[in-house]
Order: structure tokens, then sequence, then C-alpha cells
């Protein structure tokens, strides 16, 4: 089958399309990788910190333990999305030695071309005038058209040169940055080499650890296990006040009192909305601090035969942190007794806030708040040395993943 030239342009175009396609993919997964890395170092950065700030603190074994799960946890992330890091840049660095080494041989066929081209124009030079090649013309047709050639002669041999000259350029940018890849890569590994020592270093720590724990794993199953009873208590507790806050919505609503939804007002609609909107967007419950445990049904972090179920985050954060308020809202609920420490239940029309585990209380119920504005201080464990704040979101009683509102928890 023989192709057309405008076959073949198409299939020019259509391949240049493909190049700069992927190219343009590479380039965006390469930010992305970059973006996620930066994010790890800074949340090893926290657990860094927090670890000096309480460095002369005697922490349970257990606290510890967890500690030393979740630093190995993101530093193995860390591992992992610098080396898929390093590998997209391989291939990046095989693509542009691909290119250069065209480059090159498009560039030694366009000065070939080019040279003889001036050799050409210097013999025609010697053997006639250009005077003397236009007199010889028959007619002015003829000498016209003489003219037309010679210009066109030395429009081509000007586009030549330049064509050269872009050539050369391109290839000097190419590689320019192929050694700045190179070096990219080289600086990748070598801080991986170092990430994978931290990571070997916390892993024999925990591990000592473990066999610590493991020779008396039944005390510390019931430690674990009358916390996670301690926990049910409390969300019972706010799911008591829920419900209540439910009831009275649509009693005013003129509904029924079993509803399990809140019956909300234009202005309480309007903020629901303005909540759904910030979705991943949300601010912190607290200035400073990393996520201990996530969301969800899983395996203890130390004792892997008990499960828990969090319908929230812990956040561990410095000794004297500010709970604040992740929006603008009014608070519903705070409980202060001395059976438990206090917390306090924001409502941003539908959806509700907890902040729990606190040892102090700057509102009240029925306050209006805003976004960060300070609502307690969070409390700080006098024999273990943690300040863990418990921090839940639901949508009416359905409780939700905090990581898919607040921002790049």
């Amino acid at each position: 089958m023989i192709l057309g030239k405008s076959s073949y342009k198409i299939i020019f175009l259509l391949g240049f399309l493909l190049c700069s396609s992927l190219s343009f993919s590479q380039n965006n997964k390469q930010k992305e990788l970059e973006t996620r890395r930066q994010e790890l170092r800074r949340e090893i950065q926290k657990i860094n910190e927090l670890r000096t700030e309480n460095k002369t603190i005697a922490k349970s074994k257990l606290s510890l333990i967890e500690d030393f799960n979740h630093k190995i946890s993101v530093l193995d992330n860390l591992i992992k999305v610098t080396n898929r890091q390093a590998n997209l840049l391989t291939r990046e660095i095989n693509t542009n030695q691909s290119k250069i080494t065209s480059l090159r041989d498009e560039l030694k066929q366009l000065k070939a071309e080019y040279a003889a081209m001036i050799v050409k124009s210097y013999k025609s030079k010697n053997q006639q005038s250009r005077i003397m090649f236009l007199l010889s013309s028959n007619n002015f047709k003829q000498a016209y058209k003489r003219v037309q050639y010679m210009q066109q002669y030395a429009d081509h041999q000007k586009k030549q040169g330049e064509t050269i000259k872009a050539k050369t350029k391109e290839l000097q940018d190419i590689n320019t940055n192929l050694l700045n890849q190179k070096e990219e890569k080289n600086n990748l590994i070598a801080e991986n080499k170092v990430t994978q020592k931290s990571l070997e270093s916390e892993r024999k720590q925990q591990q000592a650890l473990m066999k610590e724990i493991q020779g008396n794993i039944s005390r510390y199953a019931n430690q674990i296990k009358d916390k996670e009873k301690e926990a049910r208590r409390i969300d019972a507790e706010i799911n008591k006040i829920i419900r209540a806050a439910i009831a009275k919505s649509n009693k005013k609503a003129g509904k029924s009192s079993s509803s399990k939804t809140f019956a909300l007002t234009p202005e309480g609609l309007a903020l629901a909305k303005n909540f759904e909107a910030n979705r991943g967007k949300l601010v912190w419950p607290v200035s400073k601090g990393v996520v201990q445990m996530g969301y969800g049904k899983q395996p203890h972090p130390v004792i892997k035969s008990l499960t828990i179920n969090s319908n929230g985050v812990r956040i561990a954060t410095e000794k004297g942190a500010k709970a604040r308020a992740v929006f603008n809202g009014e608070v519903i609920g705070v409980v202060a007794n001395k059976n438990v420490n206090p917390f306090v239940i924001i409502q941003h029309g539908n959806y509700i806030t907890y902040y729990k585990n606190l040892s102090k209380i700057y509102v009240k119920a029925g306050d209006k708040v805003t976004t960060k504005q300070d609502i307690g201080e969070v409390f700080t464990n006098p024999s273990t040395g943690e300040t863990i704040l418990s921090f839940v979101i639901s949508k009416d009683t359905d409780t939700q993943n905090p990581s898919s509102w607040i921002y790049k928890m």
C-alpha cells in the first residue's frame, strides 16, 4: 500500500501528539509524586518534633509501640514514593537519551546537506556571475523566473541554517535536562538510603519493645479492651446528645421526633452546603499534629488479634495544644464531668464535629463558633505523656472518614 503525502503528514502529527501527551502525563505524575513525597517528609518532621518535645516523658510501652508503628508506616510510604519517582526518572532519562541520539543523526544530516548547498553555491558563483546568468535569459519571463529561483535558493539556505541552529539549541537543552534528571535521580537514591537506615533503626526498636510486650500480652490486651469500652461509653453519650438535637430540630419544624436526620432551617441548610463545598479543604482541629490512628475497623497496631472500630481519628499533638473548630457552627453539647475527659460537639447544618479528650473548655452550649476558633485545650496524660485529640465528623448520626474532609489528613 502506497501512502500519499497527506497520509504521512497525518501519521507524523498523530505521533507528535502521542509523544506530547505521554510527556505531559509523565510530568504530571512526577509532580504528584514530588508533592506526596514532600507531604510525607513534613509528616516525619512533625513526628520527630513531637518526639523531641516528649523525650523526657516516660511513655507506656503500648504508646511507644503505636508511635513506632506510625513512623514506620510513614517511612515505608516515603521509600515507596521515592522509588517510584526514581523509576519514572529512569524512564524519562532513557527517553531523552533516545531523543539525543535521534537529534544528533538529524543534525549530522542537516549539516551535510547545508555544506553541499554552500559548495554548490560557491561553484555556481565561480562559473558565472548572477548578472551574466540573468543577461543570458532568452526573454523577460525567463529572467524573472531565474530571479525567483535565486531568491528561493537563498531563502532555502537561510532556512537550513536556522533549522541547524534550532536543532543545536534543542539538543543542548535536552542534554542539560538529562544531566539535571540524572542528578535528581542520584539525590533521590541517596535520600532513600538515609530513609532506609532510619526505617531499619525504628523497626529494631519496635521489635525489641514487642518482645517485652509479648511476655505479658494478656495484661496489655485487657488495658486495650478497657480503653475501647470507655470509648464506646463516650460515643454512646455523644449519640444521645445528637439524637436529642435532631429531635429538637424536628419538633420545631413540626415533623416527627423519631426522624434520624436534622430538620434544617434555611440558615442551617446554607451552612451544610457550605460545609460540603469545603470537603477536603477543612482545617485541622489542632494547629500541629499527626494522625496516630485512622478511621474505620482495623486491627490494633500492637496486638493484631484485637479489632478496633474507630469512628474518627486520633491525633497526637504537643502539650498545651488547643483544639479548634474546623468550620463555622454552633456548639450543641459540652460534657465535663468526673467520669470522662471533657468534649465539645459542634453542629454545622446537618454535619457534626466532635472534639474529645480535652482538659479545658473555652465554649458553652449555644455559642456560635468560627473556623480556627479555639474551643479548648487538649488533655495531656500525666502518666504516659500523650497529648491525644480524638476527632469525629458525622452527617446526622452517620460517621464520616475525617481524612476525606480535612486538608491533607
